[in-house]
């Protein structure tokens, strides 16, 4: 078996080998199954799939703590007849403790083919969020807190960000900025209204044959906040028989996983996550839930065939 990595593509084996990684707090949500939903990610993504593709996806963080983080994302986006413009629009509902924000944004990529197999695309995104707090749900609400008596309802912000993303038959890297803006959000540590700092994302991955119907795909999300320690996802997933994909990944200072998906049919594909928690609230909760459901529709004549990984 020959592995041929060009120069370009080596780039992800030093990351891989070089991220040192601590924990944060949360600020924008997380997801295990990053790799099967990277538009929520990066908007650079839409459209390189080569087809119309869909995703619904719902998480349940720390199930046994009250007020634990849950999210439901759905995406949607294509490319139009050429190709080279990609569009896509992705929703996302995320509660924590006594708040509940809504992410509603359109994504634009553009992509430059460079050869037969290779593109980088260039993203962005525009969109709102909507923020509502209600104190009464909080754990430390006080009737007499003139501050934690001002619930937030239907809050509006505007949001706009961008990102890159280089893609091949096997391999792809990606950097974005979810947002520019500087929004509030709630934050659980402080129980409190905070400014949202810039958020920086890396990720990449590659796709090995290991034989005609075994694949393998390590795999790395890097995620920096200004004034925060960075932290890291770093997973490896196996596909057997283009039916079944079985891994595992690692959250830094945070939780391990275990990944398993099933090809249904052509169309559908349903993936489903546990995380384990490794930090001190592992003793306060039974850990985290995340499924995902994605449809491809019919899959035209395309330039890129990207393997199923991504």
């Amino acid at each position: 078996m020959k592995l041929y990595i060009k120069p370009l593509e080596t780039y992800f084996i030093l990351i891989c080998s070089f991220i040192t990684v601590c924990v944060s707090a949360q600020q924008d949500p997380q997801y295990t199954q990053y790799m099967y939903n990277t538009m929520a990610v990066n908007p650079a993504y839409a459209g390189s799939t080569g087809t119309l593709e869909a995703a619904l996806l719902h998480r349940s963080q720390w199930v046994g703590i009250s007020g634990a983080p849950e999210t439901q994302s759905f995406s949607i986006h294509g490319p139009l007849t050429n190709e080279t413009i990609g569009l896509g629009l992705s929703i996302v509902n995320d509660k924590i403790g006594p708040s509940n924000e809504l992410y509603v944004d359109g994504n634009f990529s553009y992509s430059l083919p460079l050869g037969y197999d290779k593109r980088l695309a260039f993203g962005i995104k525009a969109g709102m969020r909507m923020l509502n707090i209600d104190w009464s749900k909080g754990r430390y609400y006080d009737n007499n807190d003139v501050l934690l008596n001002q619930n937030i309802n239907n809050q509006m912000k505007l949001a706009v960000g961008a990102g890159i993303y280089y893609y091949t038959q096997r391999f792809y890297l990606g950097f974005s900025i979810p947002s520019f803006m500087q929004n509030n959000y709630y934050d659980d540590v402080q129980e409190s209204i905070d400014y949202d700092r810039l958020h920086y994302y890396l990720m990449g991955g590659y796709v090995f044959d290991l034989s005609p119907s075994l694949k393998f795909k390590p795999a790395f999300l890097v995620k920096a906040v200004s004034g925060a320690p960075i932290t890291a996802d770093i997973s490896a997933n196996f596909m057997i028989v283009e039916k079944f994909v079985i891994g595992g990944s690692y959250r830094t200072d945070d939780s391990v996983s275990i990944l398993a998906g099933f090809q249904i049919s052509p169309s559908f594909y349903l993936g489903y996550a546990f995380d384990y928690t490794t930090s001190q609230l592992n003793k306060y909760n039974d850990g985290t839930h995340e499924f995902i459901l994605r449809y491809t529709f019919n899959k035209g004549q395309s330039k890129i065939k990207s393997p199923r990984f991504f």
